[in-house]
């Protein structure tokens, strides 16, 4: 299918690996022009330079921390005038509600809702004044199905999702759109790392835990960070301009629900 998006130009956040670069890869293969985020400058840098051999698109690369006011500033200052954003940070450490206070939550909600509030105060203008816009913010399916030891996560992802229902029904008119996916378990560093503390807390190891999450999962496996990346690149076409507001789940069936 053709995306109809050959030539625009997106901001991909945190995109160095995982979801981010699965959703970098996607729109390039689609013909979009990147601006790759991350804070971790050498392997963004890898990343960029296979998309730009694989795929033959422009890439910019900014290395810097978007939970961070300097970040954000790093970040518009290159990605100015795109057409595309998609937003995306690593989620805040597992643990029991008795273990997070304070300065724990400030952090998860400067990382995963204020810092995408942000970024999309700075680019929706000029998207609304373009007259066309994709804005998808990859949350989590902790949303949908609150994860009883993603407290941090299911809080600030909570927030943004909140936001997001009011503000993406404002833009639309404009031939802008704001959705949001909700990954669950996919095949990334953070499934290793909630694997590894599952087994720690089991007593078992990494890949007997990875067993047991399988068979959470009626799919019978992880997700890939390719097949995230497609459904991110249709949310960015042409072809979804009447899809507004929404939260798209991609647990491969996990979470129980008819709505």
């Amino acid at each position: 299918m053709d995306l109809g998006i050959s030539g625009k130009r997106a901001l991909v956040c945190a995109s160095s690996k995982g979801l981010g670069l699965g959703c970098a890869e996607a729109l390039a293969e689609a013909g979009v022009n990147l601006v790759m985020n991350a804070r971790g400058a050498e392997a963004l840098e890898a990343s960029a330079q296979a998309i730009r051999e694989q795929y033959g698109v422009d890439v910019v690369t900014v290395a810097a921390d978007v939970a961070t006011p300097e970040g954000q500033k790093q970040v518009l200052d290159t990605a100015e005038g795109v057409d595309i954003l998609v937003t995306n940070a690593g989620g805040p450490p597992p643990g029991m509600w008795t273990d997070w206070d304070r300065e724990d939550f400030i952090k998860a909600l400067d990382a995963n809702m204020l810092a995408p509030i942000a970024l999309m105060k700075a680019l929706l203008p000029g998207m609304m004044e373009r007259g066309w816009g994709r804005v998808v913010n990859i949350t989590s399916v902790s949303v949908k199905s609150p994860v009883s030891v993603l407290g941090l996560s299911n809080s600030a992802r909570a927030g943004l999702t909140g936001y997001v229902a009011g503000t993406s029904r404002q833009v639309a008119g404009h031939g802008v759109t704001i959705n949001n996916l909700q990954p669950g378990i996919h095949a990334t560093d953070r499934a290793v790392a909630l694997d590894g503390g599952a087994a720690k807390a089991q007593g078992i190891t990494p890949e007997e835990a990875q067993k047991q999450r399988f068979a959470t999962i009626p799919a019978g496996r992880y997700g890939t960070r390719q097949e995230f990346g497609a459904a991110c690149a249709f949310l960015c076409s042409q072809h979804a301009g009447f899809i507004v507001g929404q939260n798209i789940l991609l647990d491969g069936g996990a979470t129980n629900t008819t709505m």
